[in-house]
């Protein structure tokens, strides 16, 4: 069972054996079925096989057109998804409503075993949908993180080291030495952190321990608190290990201790990172996590060498948590960050999570707290995807609003980037490099 969880479910071998299961069930639906035999009235014929193709193209026809009218109504009426969906994530939603009108016309008066086949067609083409839509997003790379089941291992932690905890001294680039036998490579798994001050349910968090933490006598090292978008979970970036790896290879095995946590606490939950009725987020994580990292990690006290950062969701988080916080992250990472903290509608938010309270909800906007402060010494990066019609120009608003209340901002729009695992790609390709100046983890 532990292996299936894990299954990599964006593998491309895997995914080309399903289109290729599914082009073989539909050329199989598609044949005319025998019929069972039925009483037939005096005048009628049993239907030819020009009659078969006109119900099965119907059928086929009908799946799609309901297809595209759920996809209209939940994705423009009702706003489910909270963004515009992609071409290719519109045309796997009709493609399983297709596959499934075509398996459904193939369970009248056929023979059980045609039957047994159409009621199979249809889930593979249900699943294939799920897991093309997935791969596309990019963020979900095991079954188990897709079905919100953790099965990766928990992570040893390192011996603590106090003595190390500083604040100030040479930037790390400058003293730290690595000893012999330091690890090619990072570490990374799950952690869980206790809710003491919060009570907050969230899933296990996804630690990156670099190579310079898991030597016997490691230096105080930079954080990274991360949060990633909704729907979904903690799971850490497979891209963010790569360039945190990539870029310790080129420091002497030297990169920030990323701690990636939830801030929803159930994949279809929203709670958007305050403290209300539907959890205390903002406690959990300024509070809750910030005490777990100080009292397990041989990190840096200075602000400098502290960020928070997300994506999408978690980087309206992430720019909310910094704005209220200069005291605590000293920088910030904004990867196609919703702008404000939304559950649907304005006035869904204000009721649901808000208690009705307008000006409640407008006092936890962004904007509203960058407004309200005057910041020195803080940088806000900024990354979203040029093809983002939605939170590519929500990120320029953010960059104005962080610039105008004193922050450092830069920012960074990709060619050819969108809102999915490229937009996360992206952002983090971006932005790493600059945090590594930040923390002294790399010259100037």
């Amino acid at each position: 069972m532990e292996q299936l969880f894990n299954l990599n479910i964006v593998e491309k071998s895997l995914l080309y054996a399903l289109y290729a299961l599914c082009a073989m069930a539909a050329l199989y639906l598609l044949i005319r079925p025998v019929r069972l035999p039925r009483p037939m009235r005096r005048g009628t014929t049993e239907p030819g096989p020009r009659t078969w193709i006109i119900t099965a193209t119907a059928a086929v026809a009908g799946g799609a057109l309901t297809g595209a009218v759920t996809l209209f109504i939940c994705e423009v009426m009702l706003n489910v998804f909270g963004l515009p969906l992609d071409a290719d994530t519109r045309a796997w939603v009709i493609f399983a409503f297709s596959g499934v009108g075509l398996a459904a016309v193939n369970l009248w008066r056929s023979r059980w075993w045609r039957k047994a086949a159409a009621i199979v067609a249809g889930l593979v083409f249900i699943v294939t949908a799920a897991l093309g839509i997935n791969a596309g997003y990019g963020l979900n790379p095991t079954l188990g993180a897709m079905l919100g089941m953790n099965q990766t291992q928990h992570l040893a932690l390192p011996k603590l080291n106090p003595a190390q905890q500083t604040q100030g001294g040479a930037a790390l680039w400058q003293s730290w030495k690595p000893p012999a036998g330091i690890p090619a490579a990072g570490r990374s798994g799950t952690v869980t952190i206790p809710a003491d001050a919060s009570g907050f349910h969230a899933r296990d968090a996804y630690l990156y321990l670099p190579p310079a933490a898991l030597v016997d006598n490691p230096p105080a090292l930079p954080v990274i608190i991360m949060m990633m978008g909704q729907p979904g979970g903690p799971e850490q970036s497979k891209s963010a290990v790569r360039e945190l790896d990539a870029l310790a290879q080129r420091n002497h095995g030297l990169a920030p201790i990323v701690l990636t946590v939830d801030q929803l606490g159930d994949p279809y939950r929203n709670p958007v990172c305050v403290d209300s009725a539907k959890g205390k987020v903002y406690t959990y994580v300024t509070t809750d996590v910030v005490n777990y990292i100080r009292k397990n990690f041989n990190v840096a006290s200075g602000r400098t060498q502290w960020a928070v950062a997300g994506y999408s969701n978690g980087g309206e988080c992430a720019l909310s948590f910094a704005a209220k916080r200069p005291e605590l992250f000293g920088s910030l990472l904004d990867i196609s960050g919703e702008l404000d903290p939304l559950v649907g509608s304005v006035d869904n938010t204000v009721k649901t999570v808000f208690g009705g309270n307008k000006a409640a909800f407008t006092a936890e906007k962004p904007a509203t707290i960058l407004k309200a402060h005057k910041y020195s010494d803080n940088l806000a990066i900024f990354t979203s995807g040029a093809l983002d019609s939605k939170y590519g120009p929500q990120g320029a608003t953010a960059e104005a609003d962080a610039k105008t209340a004193g922050m450092t901002t830069r920012r960074f729009v990709g060619d050819g980037v969108g809102h999915r695992g490229d937009a996360v790609d992206y952002g983090l390709k971006s932005g790493l490099p600059l945090l590594y100046q930040r923390f002294g983890l790399a010259p100037p």
